[in-house]
């Protein structure tokens, strides 16, 4: 049976700034056929660094390369400027697992943005360390992994990084589960794994942030979508949202309005995820939006 036909693809790349790299790659694509349809590019002087993105389309003569022959023959550019770089079809969805414990509202979410063909990604699973999300989960027709109990943690995250094993899965989203990872599951799945955090950080980090900010009176309240790192709370920040709030808002409106915000915020990370849009550069990142 022959592949299908691939018409279009993604490429991001890191690399030491220097003169010539977007001139390389654009030599490359046009060499083969390739239209551009949309570039972004960000030199950061202080670290040195050169992020690019660059979704292109096949003209004829491109059509008779497949991706993995265009991953070959980018590897001589790749390597003449020692960039870490990724090719990959647009039809190439990244495979999520995604991990919840009770609260629903980033889950429902981002279920019903995939099912209406709103988010380009392929959900292998939802995993929890709770079975109350189940009816939900498996209504959109997606598989269900009741986690080990609670108070095992080594068997849990065990169990939690064989099944994001056996999906094949690329991403790793807290959809608000609500379990801080050991040091060991965070360095296996770095640059991996995505969670939300009900608070504008870096302020408010841990536990209550709603409760806590309530009683600093703040009159700004967000939600904030993070690479996981070993540090709680402290990972490279991939979108932020906030909602004003006055004296009236009781921790309780403060929470409410935080569930929009909070799913809000973590779609549009999975959404740049899924688009090839995000970059790390050390504890920040780039996002082409």
């Amino acid at each position: 049976m022959n592949s299908p036909l691939v018409s279009s693809w993604v490429l991001t790349l890191v690399c030491a700034d220097r003169v010539g790299i977007v001139a390389a790659v654009s030599r490359f694509l046009a060499d083969r056929g390739g239209f551009i349809t949309d570039s972004q590019q960000y030199a950061d002087r202080a670290a040195g660094l050169f992020f690019m993105r660059v979704a292109f389309e096949a003209t004829e003569p491109l059509m008779t390369s497949s991706t993995d022959q265009l991953r070959i023959d980018f590897s001589a550019v790749g390597d003449a400027f020692a960039m870490a770089w990724r090719l990959t079809a647009t039809d190439e969805k990244p495979r999520m697992l995604i991990a919840v414990s009770k609260g629903s509202h980033c889950l429902a979410d981002l279920l019903h943005r995939w099912q209406t063909g709103t988010l380009a990604v392929d959900i292998m699973g939802v995993a929890s360390n709770h079975p109350d999300m189940r009816r939900i989960t498996e209504w959109h027709g997606i598989p269900y992994h009741e986690l080990p109990p609670n108070g095992d943690k080594p068997t849990q995250e065990a169990a939690l990084l064989d099944l994001f094993a056996r999906t094949r899965s690329e991403y790793l989203i807290l959809a608000r589960y609500m379990q801080v990872l050991s040091e060991d599951l965070v360095s296996k799945l770095a640059g991996r794994c995505v969670n939300i955090h009900h608070s504008f950080l870096p302020g408010f980090k841990g536990a209550r942030p709603y409760h806590r900010a309530h009683e600093r009176g703040v009159k700004l309240i967000g939600a904030t979508a993070h690479f996981v790192t070993a540090d709680l709370d402290e990972g490279p920040i991939i979108e932020q949202a906030v909602e004003r709030v006055d004296h009236r808002a009781t921790a309780d409106d403060m929470i409410r309005i935080g569930r929009d915000i909070e799913a809000r915020v973590l779609a549009r990370a999975v959404g740049w995820l899924a688009d090839r849009r995000v970059l790390l550069n050390g504890g920040k990142t780039v996002v082409f939006s």
